[in-house]
């Protein structure tokens, strides 16, 4: 096997800088980091990560802490995260805390990534007070993707506007009563964005003069059958019902469609409908929504963090995402009676 000697000798530089070059770290410049990985790639040379380890007390690993893996944003995110990583010699450690259905104990602790990776991203989630002191004190570089967490910088949308945007677009065309379906908090996870989000809605409605019944706020959890179900006691209300719906995310807002569709009521004759997050298959059902881009946003947050590692001081921050209002044929004007 080709070692790191034989690499050094061809490429006319010591040992110690064809350890850097190749483990991505400063002091190496582009020209010559470019000819040792040349040289290495020529030679066949593979460096050993288990030496690599015990040399620098860096696993080369990247942690991405999730409360969720089969949620569309967050699956997204996953993916950004690893999309980045590529090629740059990093790998992704996955920790699942599985939703709220998973124990207590699955909540994050220093102990569940001591030692085990170099950085940490986090996705969409509020921790406990305890669990922030122990994110903090592990002392590795840190990123959230999705909503805030406190004290912790973070790349997402501003939430608030987004909600606030779409119901301002409902009210624009003329709805009067507006419905809300918002994501109901998990008890023990604590997201930030479902109330966010409500809090958009409320203020928009409020600075318009309206007032939101207490029966045309309606609960789901961010998924198609949520917003199905959504629809089902939406259907039962009095009349005159309202004439558009605000959905806190476009799974929801997906699930509001078809159970529209089997009830007959029209989109967006009878009913607008409208939704936040820019879900490609809500591209395909013609969904008026809020765009942003999970994918970009974890890996803009990885970005960060290897910039950070890579010797970057103040390389992660706090950053606003892309968002923008999507019009399409889920809305118009509320018919006239």
């Amino acid at each position: 096997m080709v070692g790191i000697e034989e690499v050094a000798a061809a490429a006319g530089v010591s040992t110690a800088t064809v350890s850097r070059a190749i483990r991505g770290l400063p002091r190496v410049s582009p020209k010559t980091r470019a000819k040792i990985l040349a040289t290495a790639k020529e030679l066949g040379y593979v460096p050993s990560s288990a030496a690599s380890r015990l040399a620098t007390g860096k696993t080369r690993t990247i942690g991405v802490l999730a409360p969720y893996v089969d949620r569309w944003f967050f699956g997204k995110a996953i993916a950004g995260v690893d999309q980045e990583l590529h090629g740059r010699g990093y790998n992704l450690s996955l920790f699942n805390l599985g939703g709220r259905t998973a124990p207590r104990e699955r909540l994050f602790s220093r102990s569940m990534v001591h030692k085990q990776i170099d950085a940490l991203l986090l996705l969409c989630m509020f921790l406990h007070p305890e669990e922030i002191d122990d994110l903090h004190a592990i002392d590795i570089p840190l990123v959230v993707v999705g909503g805030p967490v406190p004290g912790c910088p973070n790349v997402g949308i501003d939430d608030y506007l987004a909600a606030r945007s779409i119901t301002e677009h409902l009210i624009d065309l003329g709805h009067r009563h507006i419905a809300l379906l918002h994501g109901q908090d998990d008890s023990d996870l604590n997201f930030s964005v479902p109330k966010i989000r409500v809090e958009g809605f409320h203020d928009a409605v409020h600075a318009a003069g309206l007032e939101l019944h207490p029966d045309a706020s309606l609960f789901g959890n961010f998924t198609v059958q949520s917003g199905v179900e959504a629809m089902r006691r939406f259907m039962d209300l009095p009349e005159p019902r309202p004439t558009a719906v605000v959905c806190a995310s476009d799974e929801m807002a997906l699930g509001v469609l078809f159970e529209a569709a089997r009830q007959g009521v029209r989109v967006p004759q009878d009913l607008s409908v409208v939704g936040i997050d820019g879900h490609e298959m809500g591209e395909c059902a013609g969904l008026t929504t809020v765009w942003q881009d999970p994918t970009a946003q974890a890996r803009r947050g990885t970005q960060m963090l290897m910039g950070e590692l890579g010797g970057d001081s103040g390389a992660v921050r706090s950053e606003l995402a892309e968002q923008r209002l999507i019009v399409r044929e889920t809305t118009a004007p509320p018919r006239v009676a």
